[in-house]
Order: structure tokens, then sequence, then C-alpha cells
């Protein structure tokens, strides 16, 4: 058996190591504006050589100014790609290493060298040092709470968009202050279509959102305990009676007892007037401020602009670094100036190409989604990630990050950029490809239609009828969509259709 000895191996490789100038270029694509104004801040009070520009003119010898070229104009005829082509000239290739790095990521190590989590400054997106991702980590909001359910509702794609609509419009309280009116006027749908959707809202978690009144909010809690009767609701009606202490009042309009009357108003107090607290924390719901504006422009046009006002405009004080690196004289004094100067270029860099992305993603959701904006919600294109990333160059990751807490302001509203994202499965023909959504309504359609244990549809039929449809779905996917739905199998539907009958 050879002896165990030690030796040297020198090994080539080629690897993309994560540094810490790249790391703060990607935390940069997911700062919201009030993130990233906070960041900027941060920045300045460490860097003496980071100023904020507040003059309207260009700008003199101070240094460089982080600004963009910050309007596209889209036609309908344009290209995937084309409407922010003319940003590519001086893209640099930041976010080029940037989606280079997601993808080394799906592909892993390369053979030979350590894994990123050991060599350089962190790991994969995914998996990024814990003060990078984690710094930007909260307490999940009443909002993501409720878009979470929303998922799993099944809706076809302009329900979805309802719903998501109707969740911004809930305060912390978790009642819902938008007027349905107005929303289905700027949604381009019929009143009829909100209802709908906010009658399967207000069976979400916590019980009581999307209650639009105090009485409607205390009514959805009594439903869920099963405690609402004639006499309840009579009560519910009554509430001023009960404020000022009329309990004779309240009995006649109750048409009930002391002791049925004190039971009730036990009964109403321990239930949550404000069901949303819990999760929002109490804290007020900050205002939207939008991250692009889209606007219409001649000939069907569209004009894609960033909003200014959320862009920190910084500039490099060369005059003052000429006089603090001639008067340094330590060594350590030379290496903190040189510091400083490569550290306040690379993020006027940074926050200057990160503008460039967030155009060029925006300007290609606004040609792919232009039947919405012209139509309406019942108008929405499945749309999802790689769509996005492949028609721009980019990696779905990086445009996902992009697309995280910015909001454009449309004709429509102002939306979530991940708003108009859905899900879409396969033709058979080759054609255009069918919202997840819309098979999940047509699946609950076709089970909603049953009538008899004898019509009740397996899962396998259910297939082939969508398939002569022309939808490409395998009967897992007929399942899962069923159960998101919770819907009981074809065994138990028989059953109770047999019960029924």
């Amino acid at each position: 058996m050879a002896g165990l000895q030690a030796k040297l191996e020198i090994r080539q490789g080629q690897g993309l190591v994560v540094t810490p100038q790249l790391q703060q270029a990607i935390k940069l694509l997911q700062l919201s504006n009030l993130e990233l104004e906070a960041f900027v801040e941060a920045e300045m009070e460490k860097n003496p050589l980071l100023e904020r520009d507040d003059r309207d003119a260009a700008p003199d010898d101070d240094g460089p100014v982080a600004t963009t070229s910050d309007t596209v104009e889209l036609s309908l005829s344009d290209a995937p790609g084309a409407a922010s082509a003319e940003l590519d000239a001086d893209y640099g290739d930041v976010y080029a290493d940037a989606s280079a790095a997601d993808r080394a990521c799906d592909e892993g190590p390369a053979p030979g060298l350590n894994d990123w989590s050991k060599a350089g400054s962190g790991g994969g997106f995914d998996s990024l040092p814990d003060d990078f991702e984690t710094s930007l980590s909260s307490a999940r909001t009443l909002a993501e709470h409720l878009v979470d359910q929303l998922s799993l509702c099944g809706f076809t794609p302009p329900e979805h968009a309802v719903g998501l609509a109707l969740i911004d419009g809930v305060d912390e309280g978790g009642y819902l202050r938008a007027d349905l009116v107005e929303l289905a006027e700027r949604l381009g749908c019929d009143a009829e279509l909100l209802e709908r959707v906010l009658a399967r809202l207000q069976g979400f978690e916590p019980t009581g959102v999307f209650a639009r009144s105090v009485p409607e909010c205390l009514r959805l809690q009594l439903q869920e305990l099963n405690r609402f009767d004639p006499c309840m609701a009579a009560l519910l009606d009554n509430l001023d009676l009960l404020a000022r202490r009329d309990m004779a009042g309240l009995k006649r309009a109750c048409a009930v007892d002391d002791d049925d009357l004190r039971e009730m108003i036990a009964e109403l107090r321990a239930l949550t007037p404000r069901p949303g607290a819990a999760l929002g924390g109490g804290e007020p719901v900050q205002p939207v401020v939008p991250d692009v504006f889209v606007r219409e422009a001649a000939f069907g046009a569209w004009t894609v602009e960033l909003n200014g006002d959320t862009l920190p405009r910084l500039l490099v004080n060369q005059r003052y670094h000429a006089r603090i690196a001639g008067a340094a004289k330590a060594a350590a004094d030379k290496v903190f100036v040189a510091e400083c100067l490569n550290n306040a270029n690379w993020l006027m860099r940074s926050l200057d190409q990160r503008a460039r992305t967030i155009l060029k993603v925006a300007s290609e959701i606004v040609r792919q989604q232009d039947a919405f904006l012209v139509f309406g919600v019942e108008h929405l294109k499945p749309l999802n990630l790689k769509h996005v990333a492949d028609a721009i160059g980019m990696h779905e990751s990086t445009v996902s990050r992009v697309t995280s807490n910015k909001y454009v302001a449309t004709p429509r509203g102002v939306f979530e950029l991940k708003f108009f994202f859905t899900t879409g499965l396969a033709a058979m023909d080759g054609g255009q490809a069918h919202s997840a959504e819309t098979v999940r309504h047509r699946i609950r359609q076709l089970i909603e239609a049953e009538r008899a244990e004898t019509d009740v549809l397996s899962d396998d039929r259910i297939v082939d009828i969508l398939k002569e449809a022309g939808v490409d779905i395998a009967r897992r996917t007929v399942a899962k969509y069923r159960e998101a739905m919770r819907i009981p199998s074809s065994v138990e539907r028989k059953r109770l259709l047999k019960h029924a009958g």
C-alpha cells in the first residue's frame, strides 16, 4: 500500500467569482425606490467623494452624474427586444456578468473549481451571503399573505388581475377601500366580475379581510364560525344602538331576551374588528411611487419613461478628490482615497445600469401586454419571466429581480410589474399558448356541469376533452389543478351526486 504524501498541484480553469461589486449591482436590481434611497444615503455617509446633485443644469467639472436615457417609444410593430435596442450600445457588462453568474449557478461550478460559497465573495444568487439577501428580508406583510392565497385560487388571468387590484385596495387593517365602480372602469371589466372575485377573496385568511365596513367584517367572521343567524344579522344592523348602550332597543330589534342578547354581545366582543393588523403590524400602508410611466403616443404607440423622481442623482466630486489625494502622505490614506473613488464610480455605473435594465424590462412587458392596455383586463396574455428574458437577452433570474417591488403607472392604473405575468400551457397545434388560469377555469366549468353520477368526468376524460380543444395537458396537471381548486376526485363526486339525488 502506497504511503500517503502531500503535494502541490496547479490547475487551470474558468469560473465566475461573485465579487462584492457584482453583489452590489445585483442587490440594487431588486431594491424598491424607497430601499434604494436608504441605500444611497448610507453610501454617501461612508464615501466623502459622493454628493447628491440637486441641480437642473448640466453637470460641471465636479464629476460624472448618475443619469440614463430614460424614455423609449414602442409601436405595435416592434420586434421582441427592439423597443430597448438603443440601450445596448453603452449597456456595459455589469448585468451581463450577473446573467452569466445566474446561468453558471444553474449549471453548477466548473470542474476543478471550488464552490462559489468557498471562492470569492458568495454563492449563487439564490444562496448569496446572509448580509446580501437577508438584509432585504422583512416580516411578511398582509399583502404578501393575500397574494400567496390568490395564487392557489385557480383564477383565470382576468380574475387573477382583478384579485391583485383588489389586494392593492386593502388597508393595514384588512378593509377594502377601493371603489368598485371606479376600479371596474379602470380595469375595463364589468362590475359582476369584480363582485364574483371579491366574494372569493372574502374567504381568505385572516377571516374578515376584504370587508368594506365593520358590520361586514364581523359578518364574515360569524359566518366562518357558523354563528350568523337572523338575530345576529339584526344586531349587526343596529350597532349604533349597541354603541349607545340602548339594550331595550336592541332586544326589540333582535327579538331576543336579556340572556340571548348578553351572549350575542359577548360573541361580538370575541371577534377581531381589524383582522389584517396582526400581519400588517399596524403600520400605515406606504403610498406606491411608480418607477416607470407608460403613456399613449401617436398612432397607437406607447411611451415608456423612467420616473426621474425615484432615481438618485449623484456626482463624484473630482475637485475634492484631487485635493485630498494630493494631501495624502501615508500609504493607508492613499489606499482609502483610491477605494473611495473606485467605489463611487462603481456605484454611479451600477445605478445607471439599474435604471437601464428596469426600462428595458418594462418596455418588453408593455410590448407583450399591449392588448391589456388597450382593451382591458380580459385581454391579458399568458406571460412568464422566460418569455421576457429570452426577448431581451437576459437571464430570467435577473428579470425576476428587476420586476420585484417595481411599479408602473399606466392609463389603467398603477401596477407592480409582476402583475403582468401569468403562466401558460402549450397549444396542441403549436399556436398561441393557453393561460394556466384559463385552463383551470375550463376544468372547473366541466366539473360544475356534472348533474348525475353517470356524468362525472374522470381526470383522464378531462384531459381528452381539453386536448380536443387544443390544450396540451397531462393527467397529473389536471389532478394538480383540481386539487388546488379543492375539487374532490371523480369517485368522491359520484358519491356526493348519488346522495344528493
